[in-house]
């Protein structure tokens, strides 16, 4: 079993920047690649970035392209989410997402095993 815990969503005016936390507890070594995803209301779960939880390589939406970066720290089992520029339409609860799978279709929210119980960000205009 793995435990996530999401933080860091707040209020934040569009143009401005926040940062996710992800800590993962339990058994995190089986983490394969860390995710993040966001779901607005009314609107479909959306793919963000993920992170190869060994090797580091990286993937993103095509919203979030240029503007955010998905990074962690192993020492500390924990995962970031650097959100820049963010637009209204940014808005939304992010969750983060782990795969203990050996292989894992990143942007795919159904080869993820565990999630965290999401944090709401908001980008008023």
């Amino acid at each position: 079993q793995v435990q996530l815990v999401e933080s860091g969503g707040e209020s934040v005016q569009a143009g401005g920047s926040l940062r996710l936390s992800c800590a993962a507890s339990g058994r995190p070594y089986r983490i394969n690649t860390m995710g993040w995803f966001r779901q607005a209301p009314g609107k479909e779960r959306e793919f963000v970035a993920a992170i190869s939880w060994s090797g580091g390589m990286t993937y993103y939406g095509d919203s979030v392209k240029g503007r955010f970066t998905i990074s962690k720290d192993n020492t500390n089992d924990t995962g970031y989410l650097q959100m820049n520029s963010l637009k209204f339409e940014d808005t939304a609860v992010y969750y983060c997402a782990s795969s203990t799978r050996g292989a894992t279709v990143p942007s795919d929210g159904n080869w993820y095993d565990f999630w965290g119980q999401g944090t709401q960000v908001t980008v008023s205009s």
